[in-house]
């Protein structure tokens, strides 16, 4: 079964706006493990405008399931990670200035960049996951660094699932397929949501893991966190049933 893990990144940005420590990110993401998340994953910015490292260092011994820590590789990054020791870490292309994730890596043309920083953290028995698109060569390029897992990056996805339906994740379904086929495994995440997410699970093979942020947080604001968590799992579960039918 595709695990779910909770991106409590929005949950800091509304501690920011006002200081202090009001929602709390460590509490909340205690709960969500307790009503069902799978995963916590954080992505730490340089500017610190969310996940701040402090929050890095205080979640990482109190996370029970799968931590993950995802962002850019520059060594301020990769020096928390090593410290922290995730289970998981997900690599993005965003410089400093990129509000959110919106594209995947190009691994053939940074593939001298890419390759001994997986070696670092592999070394350290840490998972390394690449933000990708669909495209199979870049996905065998995120393998050919040495890469355990690939994320891909799903807002074309949401985008045309508006439009439609299903048939939006054809192209996710064949480039999970070749990597698995390649020995990689595969995570997925952006913009996935209530309305997108069990159509994903149904037609895309082979999903270890969603990453959801956004979408959750923001349904945590209508119906409650320890609902809006069981009813992401729930859709999870119906994209497996739909799929073994």
């Amino acid at each position: 079964m595709t695990h779910l893990s909770v991106n409590v990144n929005k949950v800091a940005t509304l501690r920011n706006a006002r200081g202090g420590n009001v929602p709390n990110v460590l509490q909340t993401a205690l709960d969500c493990e307790r009503f069902g998340a799978q995963g916590i994953t954080v992505h730490p910015r340089p500017d610190e405008r969310h996940i701040r490292y402090a929050d890095v260092r205080e979640l990482a011994p109190a996370v029970t399931t799968e931590f993950n820590i995802e962002g850019y590789p520059n060594e301020s990054f990769i020096n928390l990670v090593l410290e922290n020791k995730p289970a998981q870490v997900t690599l993005v292309p965003d410089g400093p200035d990129v509000l959110t994730s919106n594209a995947g890596w190009d691994t053939i043309t940074h593939a001298d960049m890419l390759r001994p920083i997986v070696a670092r953290f592999k070394a350290a028995g840490i998972r390394v996951s690449l933000f990708i698109e669909t495209d199979t060569e870049l996905i065998r390029g995120a393998a050919d660094v040495g890469a355990d897992r690939i994320e891909l990056y799903t807002e074309a996805f949401a985008v045309n699932h508006a439009t439609m339906g299903a048939e939006a994740a054809k192209p996710y379904a064949e480039s999970a397929r070749f990597a698995h086929s390649i020995g990689l495994g595969v995570n997925a995440g952006h913009d996935l949501s209530l309305e997108n997410l069990a159509d994903f699970i149904a037609h895309v093979p082979h999903v270890d893991e969603v990453s959801i942020g956004h979408a959750l947080i923001s349904d945590a604001l209508y119906l409650g966190l320890e609902n809006t968590v069981q009813a992401y799992r729930r859709q999870i579960e119906l994209g497996w049933h739909r799929r073994e039918h």
